[in-house]
């Protein structure tokens, strides 16, 4: 079983530069992209379907069709993704987008574009451990990616719930 990361963003340059800054994370997560939101709904299903977990959606606000406040309020609501971590990643999110973001999708994270490499890992790495956490998973095999001061306390955790 897997982690998976979703990057929603319509564009294409865009998606590719998160995917890139994202790539030190691929031999232990799974980073998967989507252009718009119908993309992104099919493969979430993938992810599932292959018994993987969603733990953290990165997602831009202004897409076509849905936005991504929209898409992540729908998320919050399915019961399979409650727990993910969300991420809205733009620089067009207004106020009103914003405070929907925090309230009705419970938003974990705002990042402001043009975001800097370095945090976006580390906010990416700070959603995988609050997601190991709250599902109660061994974070043993994903240690090299979590906040490794809150995922040994978590390790600790675990060795005594066994």
């Amino acid at each position: 079983m897997k982690l998976s990361i979703l990057v929603l963003e319509d564009e294409p340059e865009v998606r590719a530069a998160i995917e890139r800054d994202l790539m030190q994370l691929a031999p232990t997560i799974r980073i998967e992209p989507a252009e718009d939101v119908e993309d992104a709904w099919e493969v979430i299903g993938e992810i599932l379907d292959d018994g993987d977990l969603l733990a953290v959606a990165l997602c831009d606000h202004r897409l076509p069709g849905t936005t991504g406040v929209d898409f992540m309020i729908e998320m919050a609501h399915d019961p399979d993704l409650a727990a993910t971590g969300k991420v809205l990643v733009t620089g067009q999110a207004d106020l009103e987008d914003t405070v929907r973001a925090v309230n009705d999708a419970q938003l974990d994270h705002y990042i402001a574009k043009p975001w800097n490499a370095e945090e976006l890992i580390e906010i990416v790495k700070e959603q995988l451990t609050d997601y190991v956490i709250k599902m109660k998973l061994n974070p043993l095999p994903y240690l090299k990616v979590l906040d490794m001061e809150r995922a040994l306390d978590a390790v600790r955790d675990y060795g005594r719930a066994d």
